[in-house]
């Protein structure tokens, strides 16, 4: 047994140094820098200069590259104008037109595009952009003008759905990441050439007990955010959409905290990722209770949720943020939109639609697959759209004639385009 000894005092500062006195030192809690040892000699170990290097951004756009993608946004967003979402998969249009009795295939599918896309001139100061599915960028009106084109020539931006769909994220209860950085790169400049200024990608997450775990909130932020980066390398716009589905039975306050968590990873991920911001727009859900919830929301309790998560969350950068419906009926999207733009906090960035299903099931139905049906069809479409035009500045009333599908839910558990 060794005789005690002076206390000798080592500066221990590094985890490697740490590691090379595990078998001298007794015991190290983490906040000591100072180390007695009764038995050994003094032995002096210098710490190495600490040196922290801030991030620095190299910049990848030009001014002129900036100006382009902020013109873009601003377009889509300007007052009274919103996002028709034209871009259900072939698997997602099936399932409407079974709804309705019509058969799935490629002529039916442009055909009742072209019923939306050929809509008379009211719908113009409505809609300021079409998300278009890969199929749909390439076909062409009957007298063989790309509806490219023609959505260009009527004042609206033309869009694409850049991801491949949502695949398992292992070692979770359930939860995704989405598919489709892979290629990216030349696809957007691909799409970049053949008319298309703004793009669309959808990651997914869903409340739970357990869930949204961090995990998932990490991977779907930083998978937003590569694809925002590579799209504005190309001058495409990104709409940014991490929804959180409808699908449980949690109260609003749960889907705040929750739609709060998401978005703040969100923007965080942008941020390390050099996203310019004004170059961008956001596609978030409601904040809402779940679609099991037994206590249901006025509008505007939606709108005083859902205005404080994203003024808690989402920088005045930002141009617009387009709803998406998330299965509300056309009428209650229409609401809840409008009560947001009513709700009396200081609100800095467009506050508009992005929907689908909200826009086109009336739409639909009044169609039927069925060509003497088109300008009923049409119709519906441009009363839907002049709703919601007067919904993203407030000026909503509702009128009694709610369209032919207005008032259905059009929620759909576990939604996947």
């Amino acid at each position: 047994m060794c005789s005690p000894k002076p206390s000798v005092i080592l500066s221990v500062q590094t985890a490697a140094q740490v590691s090379l006195l595990a078998s001298t030192v007794w015991c190290v809690p983490s906040h000591v820098t100072a180390v007695h040892h009764l038995c050994d000699p003094v032995w002096t170990i210098p710490a190495p200069p600490l040196i922290v290097k801030m991030p620095h951004a190299y910049p990848f756009l030009t001014p002129e590259q900036k100006k382009e993608l902020s013109d873009i946004a601003q377009r889509i967003v300007a007052p009274g104008k919103g996002i028709l979402a034209a871009d259900e998969s072939t698997g997602s249009v099936a399932k409407r037109f079974q709804s309705i009795n019509a058969e799935n295939t490629e002529e039916n599918r442009r055909l009742y595009r072209q019923l939306l896309f050929t809509a008379d001139d009211r719908v113009k100061p409505c809609i300021g952009g079409v998300i278009l599915f890969h199929e749909t960028l390439y076909q062409k009106t009957d007298d063989g003008k790309l509806f490219s084109q023609l959505l260009k020539e009527r004042g609206m931006v033309v869009g694409i759905k850049v991801d491949k769909g949502v695949v398992p994220l292992a070692g979770t209860n359930g939860e995704t990441t989405t598919q489709g950085l892979d290629g990216l790169y030349e696809r957007c400049a691909q799409y970049k050439k053949d008319g298309a200024d703004f793009a669309k990608w959808r990651c997914v997450l869903k409340i739970t007990p357990t869930t949204p775990s961090r995990l998932a909130i990490i991977e779907n932020a930083n998978v937003l955010a590569r694809y925002a980066s590579i799209c504005q390398m190309h001058g495409i716009v990104p709409i940014v959409e991490p929804e959180i589905l409808p699908d449980g039975d949690h109260d609003l306050k749960r889907c705040q905290y929750v739609t709060e968590k998401v978005l703040a990873a969100v923007y965080k991920a942008l941020s390390d990722h050099h996203v310019y911001l004004e170059g961008t727009l956001l596609k978030p859900n409601m904040v809402t209770a779940g679609h099991s919830c037994s206590q249901k929301n006025a509008p505007q309790e939606v709108a005083m949720a859902t205005v404080t998560a994203l003024r808690r969350t989402v920088p005045p950068a930002v141009p617009g943020i387009t709803f998406l419906s998330g299965g509300q009926s056309e009428e209650e999207a229409t609401l809840n939109l409008n009560a947001i733009n009513q709700c009396p906090l200081h609100k800095p960035w467009a506050l508009t639609f992005s929907y689908g299903r909200a826009l086109q099931a009336s739409a639909l139905k009044a169609w039927g697959g069925k060509k003497e049906n088109g300008k009923a069809c049409q119709e519906e479409f441009v009363k839907r759209a002049l709703n919601n035009s007067q919904a993203c500045v407030g000026k909503y009333v509702s009128s009694g004639d709610k369209g032919a599908a207005a008032g259905e839910s059009l929620f759909v558990a576990n939604h996947a385009y």
